[in-house]
């Protein structure tokens, strides 16, 4: 996400965290890859562990726009699925999703930015789904002044977006390969540095699992965890 309006600092933010403890969130290992659906109902994502929120990049309250994400592994993929209320959607016209989207955050959209490298976190990807089932996926370096952000990378990662428009709630699901993000053998315990963003152009709103204290979503030091769970 680019750099956009600024947000006052409110020192009051609340997080529902799966495992009870702030900044982690697990993802349970399924049997089997499966098709995307978008659609928490499904037996897959049942009983799939969850955060959710409903703050902002600086741990400010925002009443509507809660958002839950689950997760899950296999050996190969690395899934998550985002449900997020809304009560306007803000969408590009003429949406394409053979191609990835640049500038997708300048719309409604759902983000993953995570990272295997715990010795040099300036390095991760981020990964982005609109409602309408446009996505990008980018290759970031913060290191180089100014940040490297690599658009032609690809991660070959698939995505599903689906609007209840009946329920005021969006769903993005996103099959992240293992090997573009990580090259150790994937097994139980692993861990990722990772955070989770959802934008509602609507009101304005940037929501953040973990607030990163300033307008850009890109604060790797206030990433949370990921840990594989059996």
């Amino acid at each position: 996400m680019l750099p956009i309006t600024c947000f006052a600092f409110v020192f009051c933010w609340v997080t529902t965290l799966a495992a009870g403890e702030p900044g982690l969130m697990s993802s349970r290992r399924a049997s089997t890859d499966f098709p995307l659906t978008a659609d928490p109902a499904t037996k897959w994502w049942k009983q799939a562990p969850a955060v959710s929120f409903s703050h902002g990049r600086y741990g400010e309250r925002i009443s509507g726009l809660e958002t839950e994400v689950r997760s899950l592994w296999t050996s190969g993929n690395l899934y998550f699925l985002f449900s997020g209320r809304y009560d306007a959607l803000h969408l590009k016209p003429n949406p394409d999703t053979t191609k990835d989207t640049w500038e997708l955050w300048d719309w409604d959209v759902a983000e993953v930015f995570i990272g295997s490298d715990f010795r040099d976190i300036n390095r991760y990807k981020e990964f982005e789904v609109s409602p309408r089932g446009e996505w990008i996926d980018l290759d970031i370096n913060l290191n180089p002044k100014p940040p490297a952000i690599n658009a032609k990378w690809n991660s070959a990662f698939e995505c599903k977006a689906r609007v209840d428009q009946a329920r005021k709630i969006w769903y993005a699901e996103m099959k992240i390969p293992f090997r573009s993000i990580d090259s150790r053998p994937i097994k139980t315990g692993l861990e990722y540095r990772i955070n989770l963003y959802r934008i509602h152009w609507t009101n304005k709103s940037f929501l953040a699992w973990q607030p990163v204290g300033q307008d850009w979503f890109h604060n790797p030091k206030a990433f949370g965890r990921l840990v594989l769970k059996p």
